[in-house]
C-alpha cells in the first residue's frame, strides 16, 4: 500500500525522516579530526558535528548576552540538527574551532551561498563563545578559517556583513584582513528587524599577502 502526504504533513514527515536519519549516524559521527592548525596557535579547525549538540547549545545559551542583537544562532536541539544537516549541500560549511588542549567549543563559521563558476565566493558568518571571549582566541580562529576556505574551499572571495555597532566583529574582521566595501541599509532580517549592515571582503591573494607578511 503505497501512502501520500500532502502539504503541512509532508513537511512534518520529511523533516521527521531527515532526523531520524542525523540521530542514526550520531553515534558514529565522533568528534572528526582538525582541518587545520597552525603551530603555536591555541586553537583548531573542524566540521560541525551531531555529537557537538550539547556543547552548542550550551555555548549558545551562556552567550546570548554577548551574541545579541547581532545574531540568532540556534538554541534548540532540532534547529542544531537543521544546522548539521545543512553541512551536507556543496553550497554550505559550518566549522568551529576548539581549543588544542581540551576541545571546548571558541567559536563557530559558517560558510554560505558557495558560488562556484566564475565566482568562487561565499559569506561568512560567525559568533564566539562568550567564556573564552576578550583573549584572541577568535584571532585565532579566523585566520585558520581563512586558510581552510582559499585552501582546501578553493575560494577566491570571502563577503561578511556586520551591523556597523557590532564593533568586536568589525575589529575582528579588519585584523583578519578584511576591507571595507560599501553598506547596505535594511539588508538582512535579523531578531525580526532589517538591519543595516557594513560589507566586508578578502580575496585568496589579499589572504596570501598577509600570511607572507
Amino acid at each position: 500500500m503505497r501512502v501520500l502526504f500532502h502539504g503541512a504533513d509532508a513537511v512534518a514527515n520529511g523533516r521527521e525522516l531527515r532526523r531520524r536519519l542525523l540521530r542514526r549516524t550520531a553515534v558514529a559521527e565522533q568528534t572528526p579530526p582538525p582541518l587545520a592548525t597552525r603551530p603555536g596557535l591555541r586553537v583548531a579547525l573542524r566540521d560541525l558535528v551531531l555529537a557537538d549538540c550539547d556543547a552548542f547549545l550550551r555555548m549558545v545559551r551562556d552567550s546570548r548576552e554577548l551574541h545579541r542583537p547581532w545574531t540568532y544562532p540556534p538554541e534548540r536541539a532540532d534547529q542544531f540538527e537543521d544546522l548539521v544537516s545543512r553541512t551536507s549541500r556543496d553550497d554550505f560549511a559550518c566549522l568551529v574551532t576548539t581549543l588544542a588542549d581540551d576541545g571546548d567549543l571558541v567559536g563557530v563559521f559558517t560558510v554560505s551561498q558557495i558560488v562556484r563558476g566564475y565566482f568562487q565566493s561565499a559569506y561568512l558568518g560567525y559568533y564566539a563563545n562568550a567564556r573564552h571571549a576578550g583573549k584572541g582566541l577568535m584571532s585565532e580562529s579566523m585566520a585558520l578559517v581563512l586558510d581552510h576556505t582559499f585552501g582546501p574551499l578553493a575560494l577566491h572571495r570571502l563577503e561578511a556583513n556586520i551591523q556597523p555597532g557590532n564593533q568586536p566583529s568589525v575589529a575582528l574582521a579588519r585584523a583578519a584582513g578584511f576591507r571595507l566595501e560599501g553598506y547596505s541599509p535594511r539588508y538582512l532580517l535579523i531578531g525580526g528587524r532589517w538591519r543595516d549592515h557594513e560589507r566586508y571582503a578578502i580575496t585568496a591573494d589579499e589572504h596570501a599577502q598577509n600570511r607572507a607578511r
